[in-house]
Formats: structure tokens, C-alpha cells, sequence
């Protein structure tokens, strides 16, 4: 299955540290956020991946020229493609413009997309998740277009309303307190491109409002640990975690 991780947004809420590099190479510890991500899906076995680069994606090109044993295999005009023979890793950065939406981003790589389902993950928020598990439970859902995982996190967040796994309405940013929000950890049939129709189309406010409509979008409830990078604050507690040694996602990352 394809990994595609979005890390193509300004991350204005982060701007001391993203005025020079995209909000997903911001590092935890001595790697970007970006590659946390990526070793969580790498531990289960997913190394395929499709990063949507937008603001300053050269920055992640560069990375990649410069990390281990990563050597560009191919490049065209708007990808470029890394491959780790130690890891086994495909990394395909692709740029999908620096203005595009969330939703805009996933349907401009929608030609690279196979197989079906795939996963898709934000490029700025960690997990102790078990893809695997959250892969089954996509895959056992009849007529399933989408599944998304939820969280309880504070109340700054959106809401995500639930009957019996079925997701029946996604709302931004309701401020309320003990109920489930959007994780950032998807698994998508291929169908979902249908409901995406142009690069300012959003995710979470055109996509997945449309798809709970059709009843077809199920929630994984994760109750372990979850904690997005949004601010400086969030990197700073993310940061203080991984030094301790206590990240619930360590097991799942590399030094």
C-alpha cells in the first residue's frame, strides 16, 4: 500500500521555525517530524511512500540527498524519487504547488496511486499506532470509502460525530471538551477521488463532509497516545518527551 503524507502547507501557527523550512522537516529529537512519520509505517511494513511537497519542497529534496544510504532513481520535472536499498524505502517527493489545498494536493497525485486502498497521513503529527490494525479494520468495513482515525484530544479541534463506527458528521474547530477529533491518520479507497474536483478543495471541509453523507466513512478510535506540531509549544513538548526517552512512538522510530 502507498503512504501519501501531506507536507506541502505554510505552518504559519509554527512560523519560528518554518520561515525556512516546510513545517514537516522541523525536528523531533535529530530527524524532522517527517521521518518519525514515516518509521511509524516503515515498523509495519509500509515503506512506499508519496510525500506532497508545496512550500519550500526543496527542502525536503535536499534532506533526502543528504539522508543514509538515499539515492535519487528518478527525476522528472515535478518528482523526484529516492530509493534506500538498506531500508527499502521508495520516497517520491512530488510538488503539488505551493497553493493547493489538502484536497487539491491528494487528487494531483492521484495518477501515482495503483493500488487500492492507500494510506494518507498529515506531515506534523505523531502516534502510538498500529497501522496494521488500523489497515484491518479499513478493509473489514463493507462499502468503506474512507476510514479515519480519531482521538481525544483537547477541545481545539474539530469534532468527529460516531454511530456505531459510523462517521455521521465531521465539523472544524468545535470548542468542546471529551470528544473525538480527527487523528490525521487515513486509510482511502481509490473512490475518494471522485469527491475531490479542484486544487482549493479541502480535505477535511469539502472531502470528508461529503463522504459522511454518504455513510461510507467509518472511525478507528485510537486511545493511546496522539499529539499533533502545531505550535512552537507543541514541538517544544514533543522535543521534551523524545529527550526523556518516554515518546510512546520511539519503539516505532529510530534514533
Amino acid at each position: 500500500m502507498k503512504v501519501v503524507l501531506l507536507a506541502g502547507g505554510l505552518g504559519t501557527r509554527l512560523a519560528e521555525e518554518t520561515y525556512k523550512l516546510p513545517k514537516p522537516m522541523v525536528k523531533i529529537g535529530n530527524l524532522p517530524i517527517l521521518i518519525h512519520i514515516m518509521n511509524i509505517y516503515s515498523f509495519y511494513g509500509f515503506k512506499n511512500f508519496i510525500i506532497c511537497g508545496g512550500y519550500k519542497y526543496e527542502e525536503i529534496i535536499k534532506f533526502f540527498e543528504n539522508f543514509i544510504d538515499f539515492k535519487l532513481i528518478h527525476k522528472t520535472k515535478h518528482q523526484n524519487i529516492f530509493f534506500s536499498k538498506k531500508n527499502k524505502w521508495e520516497v517520491n517527493i512530488v510538488f503539488t504547488g505551493k497553493k493547493t489545498n489538502t484536497g487539491g494536493r491528494v487528487l494531483k497525485i492521484k495518477n501515482l496511486i495503483k493500488e487500492n486502498p492507500f494510506f494518507l497521513t498529515y506531515g506534523d503529527g505523531l502516534a502510538d499506532i498500529n497501522i496494521k490494525t488500523l489497515s484491518n479494520f479499513h478493509n473489514k468495513k463493507k462499502r468503506c470509502i474512507a476510514t479515519i482515525t480519531t482521538v481525544k484530544p483537547p477541545g481545539r479541534f474539530g469534532v468527529v460525530k460516531i454511530k456505531k463506527s459510523i462517521v455521521t458528521k465531521f465539523q472544524e474547530k468545535v470548542d468542546t471538551k471529551n470528544v473525538w477529533i480527527n487523528g490525521g491518520y487515513f486509510v482511502f479507497d481509490k473512490e475518494i477521488f471522485k469527491y475531490i474536483k479542484k486544487d482549493t478543495d479541502s480535505l477535511e471541509k469539502d472531502v470528508l463532509t461529503k463522504i459522511t453523507k454518504t455513510k461510507k466513512m467509518h472511525a478507528y478510535k485510537l486511545n493511546k497516545f496522539w499529539q499533533p506540531m502545531d505550535t512552537l509549544r507543541d514541538k517544544n513538548e514533543l522535543n521534551k518527551i523524545w529527550k526523556k526517552g518516554t515518546a510512546p512512538w520511539k519503539r516505532l522510530s529510530k534514533k
